[in-house]
């Protein structure tokens, strides 16, 4: 064992991880959060307690056709996207001013850097389900800000003079306190 190795413990091993937590969480088994145009499940500190300061997470969400993930970004982490079915069509923006759309296949990884908005969609005639990891551990609705939730607090005539039309187009707005997450397409 080297010098640090006796000081400090076997890096490999980080003690948080040696406890008598369960190490095994059974994702699929977990009731998903319903909504309409798909369902959510996600492993992260409050159900799965060994991902307690690990910052990680990981949700399956699975859009049925014409569902939508809400466009949203994360202010305290990035994910990567893994679709296990169907095909994602996404839109990326980050924060240089880039933009970038494209569908995303089976086996494709999507990457979505902290902080930039994204979000994707089933336009498909089947079931889209994607993988998603993020390097936070906390509850996809508590590090998650939704477009709906941040243009529905605006004030009408603020929505007016970035958009260019008349304040009376966003008074009727509903006022929204959450994400909404997963939506489906009108």
């Amino acid at each position: 064992m080297t010098d640090d190795a006796a000081r400090f413990g076997d890096p490999r091993l980080p003690a948080e991880t040696i406890t008598s937590k369960s190490h095994l969480f059974r994702l699929a088994a977990l009731p998903p959060t319903t909504y309409d145009g798909g369902t959510q499940q996600q492993a992260h500190e409050d159900n799965f307690p060994i991902l307690q300061g690990q910052q990680a997470s990981i949700q399956l969400i699975t859009l049925q056709p014409g569902g939508i993930r809400e466009p949203h970004w994360h202010p305290s982490a990035w994910e990567i996207n893994l679709v296990t079915k169907g095909v994602a069509t996404w839109v990326l923006i980050d924060g240089n001013g880039n933009h970038e759309s494209f569908d995303a296949h089976v086996d494709d990884l999507v990457f979505a850097p902290q902080g930039s908005l994204h979000y994707f969609e089933n336009r498909g005639a089947e079931d889209l389900d994607v993988l998603i990891v993020q390097n936070a551990s906390a509850a996809e609705d508590k590090d998650n800000i939704g477009i709906g939730e941040t243009v529905s607090q605006l004030p009408p005539e603020v929505l007016s003079a970035v958009f260019g039309v008349p304040v009376e187009t966003f008074r009727s707005f509903k006022k929204l306190d959450n994400a909404v997450t997963i939506l489906r397409s009108q």
